[in-house]
């Protein structure tokens, strides 16, 4: 008992040595849109309201976070949301320029990790937000946007999400259009990361044969561990892994497990009303369960899934394709439920104590921290 007690004490004291002196990319979180929505700032101690805060990136050991940039398809002015979201992380960074810088070159991320700063950079979750406008594309990369995903659950007009391609009521073309390439082009011509989560499949099938450079998948599971359409199928992840790209593993309980939404559905039941009532404020819908289920801990954890499964994604990602292909995009502060030990970012250790307990190297670790991501980045720019 004696022996064993030590043993996993040297493996948290060991993991926490890695998980330090690693640079850690997270290429999804919301906590942009947690802060508007729940007019809170991100630079205060937002403990028990978001997943996130400043102080919290760093005790987590977060190095690298790309923040997401989102509105659903039914925002008006969708592009002057998102530059709203955006002046909102530059007036965090103008208030703390000790701790975090808005890094738009490959010389300023590497200034600020020397620094210890918090390296920022915007990603876009949703094209319907450039409003089919090539020089907006341009204006969100001057301002440090560093990937666009191409659509989130709704179409932009120019390329088909996954959940309209599985609509028979979708009447819009499939896949990428003509401007659809061009974007995707002119993403490759800027330095700006394409992003295939939320895409349909014949979407992904055009910007695998347009695109020039590795791409990424921001924030997506493996299907056949959880067959939800916002999964990756084994052949999209095989033809990632032949691009040079990285997928980066979403901590969202419904995608990590496919009995969840099942269990969730009966938990929203429960406070119906209340979720109505708060639609009906003027909250965002996805907001709204995450407040929902804040508000209900106990009730809401009780249908987690265990870390256990998520790591089976990254085992089934690792087996196809290796482990130079797969990173970390948690999607905290846009997700409801997450696997039960992580709970908030300064759970980010648990992940690296899952990996040496698999028998991945110090070397090996790192990579999927965020040299994986790093690569990437540099093969883009």
């Amino acid at each position: 008992m004696k022996y064993l007690f030590f043993l996993l004490l040297s493996t948290a004291t060991f993991a926490q040595d890695i998980h330090f002196k690693s640079i850690l990319v997270d290429t999804h979180n919301d906590c942009l849109t947690a802060c508007i929505e729940k007019n809170v700032s991100l630079d205060s101690d937002l403990t028990g309201i978001n997943h996130s805060d400043l102080a919290r990136f760093k005790k987590g050991g977060v190095d690298y976070q790309l923040f997401s940039v989102w509105c659903d398809g039914e925002k008006a002015k969708p592009y002057e949301w998102a530059m709203r979201e955006m002046d909102s992380l530059y007036s965090v960074a103008a208030r703390n320029p000790e701790k975090m810088v808005i890094a738009k070159s490959w010389k300023d991320i590497q200034k600020a990790l020397k620094e210890g700063k918090l390296v920022a950079q915007f990603g876009v979750e949703g094209g319907h937000m450039i409003d089919s406008d090539l020089q907006k594309l341009e204006t969100f990369y001057n301002r440090g946007v560093r990937y666009m995903t191409l659509t989130w659950n709704n179409s932009p007009g120019w390329a088909s999400s996954h959940a309209d391609e599985k609509n028979p009521n979708y009447k819009g073309q499939k896949g990428l259009t003509d401007f659809g390439k061009q974007v995707v082009q002119r993403m490759n011509q800027l330095g700006m990361i394409v992003d295939v989560s939320h895409v349909g499949e014949t979407t992904f099938g055009d910007v695998i044969k347009t695109t020039t450079k590795p791409i990424i998948a921001s924030h997506s599971n493996a299907y056949s561990i959880c067959p939800v359409s916002r999964n990756l199928k084994d052949e999209q992840i095989l033809a990632i892994g032949k691009n040079g790209g990285v997928i980066h593993l979403n901590f969202f309980s419904g995608f990590v497990d496919v009995d969840f939404f099942q269990k969730d559905a009966a938990f929203r039941k429960n406070h119906a009303a209340e979720i109505d009532s708060m639609i009906a404020s003027g909250m965002q819908t996805e907001y709204v369960f995450t407040v929902i289920s804040d508000k209900y801990a106990e009730e809401s954890n009780a249908i987690k899934p265990d870390l256990e499964l998520l790591m089976k994604h990254f085992d089934h990602i690792v087996d196809l394709i290796g482990v130079d292909h797969v990173g970390l995009g948690s999607d905290f502060d846009g997700i409801n439920s997450a696997p039960k030990q992580l709970k908030t970012v300064l759970d980010y250790p648990l992940f690296t104590q899952a990996l040496i307990a698999r028998g991945y190297s110090a070397k090996d670790i790192s990579k999927v921290l965020g040299g994986n991501f790093l690569r990437v980045y540099k093969a883009n720019n």
